[in-house]
């Protein structure tokens, strides 16, 4: 048996919305044999724009009865049966949102007639409840309506179980199936050829443009695992119903798929991604010219398009940093910012520093050049060679004076012994500081993996 299920509501999600009518059809699979339908009274207001859709007003369901009065006739009417709407997951996590709120568990397989209906009825113009019944000739005189939305569906319902000569309902009902939990849109051979490898997919919008970028150490199940559970929150059910396609890169590793998804969501832009987005190590060594001519080191919040000397993951590294210049290279704590206060410089200097005037500015500079300088050669020139995606390749990612410069393949026989020829391998691309600390910190954790060049 199976409930054939529409609803309306004040809003597109419902953690936050109400239903405002709602109406069932229960369907033996060759015809409707029981009928229900209530308004609903949601217990909030009902938006002008919805009210314009539906027709369903604040004054309609002001004496009709709230949801958890009307809880129990649903779930009893419902229960054990299979679950079928026009876009099933919009309406099942509605149904299920208010009915656990009223205290009753709903579990049930589901059935998406848009998603059934590209597959037994392929190539129509389109797939919307309404586009699709002016198509096959259904009528619906009470559009945007539950009692006609539910009727009209019962009608393709049958009209698709009559149509379904390959089978594909009891496909969609296997337990193993995983149909009916993919977003309306999205072609199941989407996701059944995606492979079990590392990588980064991409989810795209009706147009191709990409909405979502993520990384996976196995695309299959990490794209599979977005489509479980029903959380009710307004992001997930305006994403699902966006995603109509999805594609992906393979990886040789994890860390290849960590950096490459860091790189496309700066590229993309995608509009569901939140992370990453913005990340950059907040604070920066710099270097400037004072009034006076000498060369002053600080640490700063990252300023865009200046020229950094050093990032740091914190005011106290950066601090720590600039504590360790001045020890090296006997510069002044005065004009590094570390002594702010007017008492005689704590320098190796004392009264003879900089700060009093009395070190030369091309003595000092001089100073500040080589901590520059020392610190700059500190920072390293390495390789990370891994696993490839195939057996007679290795992933390579190249880090140069301590910034990320690419990444590729290259041959399981390649003796990266060169920077200047290995760059001949790799794809250049933009570094930032989230991309350096991974790959710094994957090399430290595997330093076997490392090609360090002098």
């Amino acid at each position: 048996m199976y409930a054939i299920v529409d609803i309306e509501t004040t809003g597109g999600h419902a953690s936050a919305n109400g239903i405002t009518e709602i109406a069932i059809c229960i369907h033996d699979g060759k015809k409707v044999v029981k009928r229900f339908q209530t308004l609903v009274n949601p217990q909030r207001e009902i938006p002008i724009y919805i009210s314009a859709l539906t027709g369903i007003t604040n004054e309609m369901v002001q004496s009709a009865p709230p949801f958890e009065d009307v809880a129990a006739d649903i779930y009893h009417l419902i229960h054990g049966k299979i679950f079928v709407a026009h876009n099933v997951n919009f309406d099942y996590s509605f149904v299920r949102y208010h009915l656990a709120a009223a205290g009753y568990d709903l579990q049930l397989n589901k059935l998406c007639t848009v998603r059934l209906g590209r597959k037994i009825l392929p190539g129509l113009p389109s797939y919307s409840l309404g586009r699709l019944c002016r198509h096959l000739g259904i009528g619906n005189e009470a559009r945007h309506r539950a009692a006609g939305d539910a009727e009209a569906t019962a009608e393709l319902f049958t009209l698709l179980i009559n149509s379904d000569t390959e089978g594909h309902i009891k496909q969609a009902l296997k337990q193993n199936s995983k149909e009916q939990v993919l977003p309306a849109n999205l072609p199941k051979k989407d996701v059944e050829q995606l492979p079990y490898s590392p990588g980064v997919y991409y989810f795209h919008d009706q147009k191709g443009k990409v909405i979502y970028v993520g990384k996976a150490k196995n695309i299959k199940k990490r794209v599979s695992s977005h489509f479980t559970g029903n959380n009710p929150g307004l992001q997930r059910q305006e994403f699902l119903r966006n995603i109509h396609q999805v594609s992906y890169q393979v990886c040789g590793t994890e860390l290849i798929a960590f950096v490459l998804e860091a790189i496309e969501i700066k590229r993309l832009w995608p509009k569901y991604n939140r992370s990453l987005k913005r990340f950059e190590n907040a604070y920066c060594l710099y270097a400037f010219e004072d009034q006076r001519g000498y060369t002053r080191l600080a640490v700063d919040k990252r300023r865009k398009f200046s020229d950094v000397i050093y990032t740091c993951n914190s005011l106290l590294d950066g601090y720590n940093l600039l504590n360790k210049l001045i020890e090296a290279f006997g510069l002044c704590p005065k004009l590094c910012f570390i002594q702010t206060n007017t008492a005689p410089c704590i320098g190796a200097a004392g009264s003879q520093c900089a700060c009093e005037g009395v070190e030369s500015v091309e003595d000092y500079n001089q100073k500040v050049n080589n901590a520059i300088n020392q610190l700059k050669l500190a920072l390293p020139t390495y390789a990370i060679r891994d696993e490839g995606r195939t057996g007679d390749e290795h992933s390579c990612i190249l880090v140069e004076k301590g910034q990320f410069y690419g990444m590729g393949y290259i041959s399981h026989y390649f003796d990266a012994n060169n920077v200047q020829q290995l760059k001949n391998y790799l794809t250049p691309y933009p570094g930032n500081d989230y991309i350096k600390n991974i790959v710094s910190s994957y090399a430290t954790r595997y330093p076997d993996r490392m090609v360090v060049f002098a």
